[in-house]
């Protein structure tokens, strides 16, 4: 039977782990190689990891972290942060990455995503959309951490991102990021409309159902959570978890 993947999504900064609410005030919450370790040992199904700081402050990926963590990644693993070309791309892959997530580069140009699915293909190339809801209603996009917000209209960007050959992407709803009440179910639901590739939700999850909603509701082929799978108990003591009855 078809079970959707669950994804715990874990954010970069430095050398360390953290944790925001609405991509602001980041908590540190842990180191990034033995998270990856005890993620590996609960058999998640696949894991992302986003630096939060390397497009915001325009460098590089640090490689050599994530050739370790991807070494204790016995799950297939997506690193987005800084990603600006092909050849980060190809540098990145070869330190054991399946997927990489690129964002803010494509509002300068789609031809990182066009070069790099026509080098490694488009299962290994993700379109990551980071959203807020406007006064008036309103999508929209937003990049480099939320600082940076754009004119160009989802639906175009969306469409933009297809063309270009992306293989997924992974939607998330700033306003939402880290508070764990809920996906924004009516965005996820516009998109899937959108186009045919598969949707991975992200931004809001607390519970189980919150991970049911997405996918029945919202027409999610997958759900990425970092709260509900870092903290535990309503005081949010850190505590990396991933239940093993977590069917959908």
């Amino acid at each position: 039977m078809y079970r959707a993947r669950i994804i715990p999504c874990l954010l970069l900064r430095g050398v360390g782990l953290v944790k925001t609410r609405r991509f602001k005030d980041p908590v540190y919450i842990g180191d990034p190689v033995n998270a990856m370790r005890i993620f590996s040992e609960k058999e998640v199904d696949e894991i992302v990891v986003l630096d939060i700081d390397a497009s915001l402050n325009n460098t590089e990926p640090n490689y050599e972290l994530v050739a370790e963590m991807a070494g204790e990644a016995f799950m297939p693993m997506a690193y987005g942060g800084g990603v600006r070309n092909v050849q980060q791309v190809k540098k990145l892959i070869r330190s054991g990455i399946e997927k990489v997530v690129i964002n803010s580069a494509s509002f300068e140009s789609m031809d990182v995503i066009r070069d790099a699915v026509q080098s490694f293909g488009s299962q290994a190339i993700v379109g990551a959309v980071d959203v807020k809801k406007a006064f008036m209603g309103d999508y929209r996009l937003t990049s480099k951490s939320a600082s940076v917000i754009h004119k160009t209209s989802l639906e175009e960007h969306i469409q933009k991102l297809v063309s270009a050959g992306i293989g997924e992407i992974l939607v998330n709803n700033v306003d939402r990021d880290g508070t764990m009440t809920g996906y924004d179910i009516e965005l996820l639901r516009h998109i899937s409309t959108l186009v045919n590739v598969p949707i991975v939700a992200c931004g809001g999850a607390g519970t189980i159902e919150h991970l049911q909603e997405a996918i029945q509701k919202g027409g999610a082929s997958a759900v990425a959570a970092g709260s509900m799978f870092v903290f535990h108990g309503k005081h949010r003591a850190v505590l990396i978890n991933y239940p093993k009855d977590l069917m959908i």
